[in-house]
């Protein structure tokens, strides 16, 4: 059984893994909404990315509830998106 802290570090090392491939994640998730912006016809901002993605990580949790996986990708994007509403705030 992975314990909340656990799953928490794992997190934590996947998102600064990610930093060093793709960016920061306010770069990399603006990358993304100007992509999805121009696929859907709509303003998606790269706070609805972190919600989107967490979103299509907790429908694959519908699959397969014990896939841990995508619980530590719900928390890494869930801190993700935190951060960059908090730094919009500034």
């Amino acid at each position: 059984m992975k314990s909340r802290y656990e799953l928490l570090n794992e997190a934590a090392k996947t998102v600064t893994d990610r930093g060093a491939n793709y960016g920061t994640p306010a770069e990399n998730f603006e990358r993304i909404a100007v992509l999805w912006t121009a696929l859907l016809g709509h303003e998606v901002s790269a706070a609805q990315v972190a919600m989107m993605m967490a979103a299509v990580k907790m429908a694959r949790l519908c699959a397969d509830e014990k896939h841990m996986d995508s619980w530590v990708d719900i928390a890494g994007y869930a801190a993700c998106g935190a951060e960059i509403v908090s730094a919009s705030d500034d």
